[in-house]
């Protein structure tokens, strides 16, 4: 029983990675800031660790997909992040691909059920 729930655990992860991924693109047309972010993500269904916002927003910045700004205006500072042209050109593209993967996926699954 340990084993099935440990692969269970392992294919959840990696379903998972890559559907944070276009979820982050997918907020990321105006400026955010990660706790924003995270709740904005709750609100919608996606929930998401700051643990792993983090570093994922670090990463898409380095990819050129997010560009960050430090807003230092207010009480404490914080960095925003918004879409890159070229993040918007990718992140178009992705949601694409995961509208017909998950068309494909859906009729799978019916079709799984007849």
């Amino acid at each position: 029983m340990g084993e099935e729930k440990d692969l269970l655990s392992t294919l959840l992860l990696e379903i998972r990675r890559g559907t944070l991924t276009i979820s982050v693109l997918s907020q990321m047309k105006e400026p955010k800031y990660g706790y924003a972010l995270v709740q904005n993500l709750e609100e919608k269904g996606v929930a998401i660790d700051p643990n792993t916002l983090y570093p994922l927003l670090r990463r898409l910045e380095s990819q050129g997909l997010l560009e960050s700004k430090w807003e230092t205006g207010g009480a404490k500072p914080r960095k925003y992040y918004q879409r890159t042209e070229y993040g918007t050109k990718i992140y178009k593209q992705l949601k694409t691909y995961w509208e017909n993967l998950s068309d494909g996926m859906e009729r799978l699954l019916r079709e799984e059920e007849a």
